[in-house]
């Protein structure tokens, strides 16, 4: 089964409106509009291409994300945002067929090219398109998406998700989040991010609405529209909690009566600030997950009732996926002991895109490795220790940070650079910076300079704010840099 058949398997007739706020549209009208460009984008290039789509969340993006994987092709869903370097690179390694983009993107891209498509270029009538792209037939171990994650390498990963995957990750979320055609989500969350992502298809699949704010900074129009759409969900990052429960004292004092929970997953937000929310609304649910992109999104989940005896778990895993702590020789560790999660379940990503060796080093014997280090207790709830692989989280984005060491490592004067992430009372996680300088050019780089250099090659997200100057390098008998001492 196509994973959109799936979504629209009891929703497709409904003329309750499934986007509401500044754009809307009903499930009705979504139907009509994306199979119709499905047909277009099937007559066009076929089945089984690449397709980039380039968006901020949007009617635009839903209706052509859709489209995309309705005629059987491969949605790559990419930052608006994204460096012209990175976005060279995926070009060149996935080789698309077309390009859905705004026009604002591609202006700063500066892509000029004959495969792109904007909102104002689409075709606009379906009367020639009445007719559906065959979906009974349809394999749903083919690949549906690829999501692009930073890798350890510092270049970008493609994570091969397949509409199995989409259905069986989605099923299960609908079921313990016990989902109905009564929720309204508010999304702050991007959909070019699995978490965001997963709140676009369960939404679907129940009957359910999304309202957009694409400005998470301005918070008064957060909780303005968490009141005024009457929003029954709420889905955010650690920073997200962080700042609205430390930011402002608007979020502890405003009475939100339609909000009946709100998740949590991209990081682990430290428990001080989910007893705050909890205290603040002890009548919204907080509901903590844990997750990864290879695992289409989600893994785990901390029901609310045993948050208090199980606090600082992930949890459990959802239904459909079972999850073990192994140690290095594979053996499931003891309780106490510290081990690697991995994962086992039909929502387990294909692999990753023309990666066969970091496909293999991820999943072996149907099991994912996660890279994740945790305990576990006598009941088998799982608590995460640290991260094995290099990957920093701000805001649920991944970052590699060798990537942000080449673009200071550019600059002529600078020795050596590490990365890494710092706790911080507000975002959760920031970007450090230790640079190694030569002693003559020290009054030459500076914070503000490094924080301009940096701004022109990344995302602002990736641009540190920490800084340590250095003016020797520490490294170990075997060459190796020691990054603390």
């Amino acid at each position: 089964m196509n994973a959109i058949d799936y979504f629209f398997g009891n929703t497709y007739r409904l003329d309750k409106p499934f986007l509401v706020g500044r754009e809307e549209i009903s499930y009705r009208d979504l139907y009509i509009s994306y199979n119709h460009l499905a047909k277009w984008i099937n007559e066009m290039v076929g089945t089984d291409k690449h397709i980039i789509l380039l968006s901020v969340n949007n009617l635009f993006f839903v209706k052509m994300y859709l489209a995309i994987i309705k005629s059987g092709n491969i949605c790559i869903p990419l930052d608006p945002g994204i460096e012209k370097e990175n976005y060279r690179y995926i070009h060149e390694l996935t080789e698309p067929k077309l390009i859905f983009l705004t026009r604002e993107v591609e202006k700063r891209l500066e892509l000029n090219s004959d495969q792109a498509w904007y909102p104002d270029t689409l075709p606009s009538s379906a009367e020639n398109y009445t007719d559906e792209i065959p979906g009974s037939e349809f394999d749903r171990e083919r690949c549906a998406e690829i999501i692009f994650t930073s890798g350890s390498t510092g270049k970008p990963k493609g994570v091969m998700i397949s509409h199995k995957n989409l259905i069986a990750n989605t099923s299960s979320i609908v079921e313990y989040l016990q989902l109905t055609q009564d929720d309204r989500m508010l999304v702050v969350l991007p959909f070019y991010y699995c978490y965001g992502l997963s709140l676009l298809h369960t939404h679907l699949r129940v009957g359910g609405s999304i309202v957009f704010n694409n400005s998470f900074i301005f918070l008064g129009g957060v909780l303005k529209s968490l009141i005024d759409y009457k929003c029954t969900g709420f889905a955010g990052v650690p920073s997200h909690f962080q700042i609205l429960l430390r930011k402002s004292d608007s979020f502890k004092q405003t009475s939100f009566p339609d909000l009946k929970y709100v998740t949590q997953a991209g990081g682990k937000l430290a428990p001080v600030f989910i007893d705050e929310f909890r205290q603040a609304h002890p009548e919204v649910r907080f509901i903590v997950m844990y997750g990864q992109t290879e695992a289409t999104a989600r893994l785990s989940w901390l029901p609310p009732e045993v948050y208090d005896r199980r606090k600082g778990s992930m949890g459990r895993g959802i239904p459909g996926v079972e999850l073990k702590v192994v140690n290095e020789k594979g053996e499931l560790i003891r309780p106490g002991e510290t081990g690697e999660v991995i994962a086992r379940g039909d929502n387990i990503m294909m692999g990753y895109f023309a990666d066969e060796e970091g496909t293999k080093n991820a999943i072996r014997n149907g099991w994912l490795y996660t890279g994740d280090l945790g305990t576990l207790d006598e009941d088998g709830y799982i608590y995460l220790t640290a991260r094995s692989k290099e990957i920093i989280k701000v805001r649920g984005k991944r970052i590699s940070p060798k990537e942000i060491e080449a673009v200071i490592l550019a600059l002529p004067e600078v020795i050596d650079c590490t990365i890494e992430g710092v706790e911080d009372d507000i975002e959760g996680e920031m970007l450090k910076a230790t640079v190694t300088v030569r002693k003559e050019n020290a009054e030459a780089v500076t914070r503000e300079r490094l924080i301009q250099h940096c701004s022109q090659h990344l995302v602002l997200f990736k641009v540190p704010q920490v800084y340590e100057f250095k003016d020797n390098l520490t490294i170990s008998a075997t060459g190796k840099k020691i990054k603390k001492v």
